[in-house]
């Protein structure tokens, strides 16, 4: 199929994906950069976020969302942003609240296996449970992954609202390979900057936490999209990326051992026990059907809506 002026039709979708790249790989280099230029390095798992790295995450969490936006509205011209980066509820409040219960659930429930992986092997202490305490500590993290929330908006309405979809096209079981390996790539190559400063791997150098980073989102990825798919809205992935991001990160520090070095390469989701948990429960997805796409993907809908002069 060519457009009235003989221009394929998948030029658009071509040049959309080029220019969506482009603006989110730049936008993460360009918020990154006063902390590259300053010399900024992460070498301790227990260390905190200071004022300036929290502005410059914010910013580039933000640009995946803006470069989306961009191709649509500028490039492909696909029809309204909250139709085709399925940015709405679920069809039905109680289908709503348990697709973004499991959000919450899943990645909840990964981390404490990921922990007792990481336990038996040695790599990973519990500590003291204080009972008394960790109401305090769950309510601190409610509020966190709520005001946490429109950050991972920025990220996920670029990777789950537009790539996925649009590398997914048909949905035939080829185009959903290359669509989940290649969204998982884009993704973790993304986080470069932040892991040249130790960000996801603090005291490991790139050619390290690179790899790594790059396993654990091709991994997580799919848990996303399952969120997505089976709600046909992004916000349980923002949700259950949320979760990964802020809520997994300090269950790790909360349940551990004081006295111990704590690693996020052999601790975590993020790290080897967590790519066992991550691994099986997406090894169940895909064999039980529940990652393939179903008819009414905004990607299907995206070819509805491109007007009949680009077609």
């Amino acid at each position: 199929m060519t457009t009235s002026m003989g221009v394929p039709a998948s030029l658009p979708r071509r040049r959309g994906l080029l220019v969506f790249l482009g603006v989110a790989y730049v936008g993460m280099w360009v918020a990154m950069s006063p902390l590259l230029a300053g010399g900024f390095r992460r070498d301790d798992g227990r260390a905190e976020t200071g004022g300036l790295e929290q502005v410059c995450i914010a910013a580039a969490m933000f640009a995946p969302a803006l470069a989306a936006i961009l191709v649509i509205r500028f490039v492909e011209r696909a029809g309204r942003l909250r139709d085709v980066l399925a940015l709405r509820w679920p069809a039905s409040w109680g289908r709503a609240v348990r697709a973004c219960s499991l959000g919450i659930a899943v990645p909840a429930g990964l981390t404490v296996i990921a922990l007792f992986i990481g336990d038996a092997a040695g790599v990973y202490s519990w500590g003291e449970v204080h009972w008394s305490e960790l109401g305090t500590w769950a309510t601190g993290m409610l509020v966190q992954l709520l005001m946490s929330l429109p950050l991972f908006f920025g990220e996920e309405l670029g990777w789950q609202g537009y790539l996925f979809p649009r590398l997914a096209q048909d949905g035939s079981p080829v185009r959903l390979r290359v669509a989940y390996l290649a969204t998982g790539i884009a993704f973790a190559l993304w986080h470069l900057p932040t892991l040249l400063m130790g960000g996801q791997y603090p005291g490991q150098p790139w050619y390290v936490s690179l790899p790594a980073m790059l396993v654990s989102c091709t991994l997580a990825l799919p848990i996303f999209t399952w969120l997505r798919l089976r709600s046909g809205s992004v916000v349980p992935a923002v949700i259950g990326h949320a979760f990964v991001s802020t809520v997994s990160v300090s269950m790790v520090k909360e349940f551990a051992a004081r006295d111990i070095t704590l690693d996020p390469l052999h601790m975590g989701l993020f790290g080897w026990p967590g790519w066992i948990a991550m691994g099986a429960f997406v090894a169940f997805l895909a064999l039980t059907g529940r990652l393939r796409v179903p008819p009414d993907l905004t990607n299907h809908s995206y070819s509805r809506k491109v007007p009949a002069s680009t077609r």
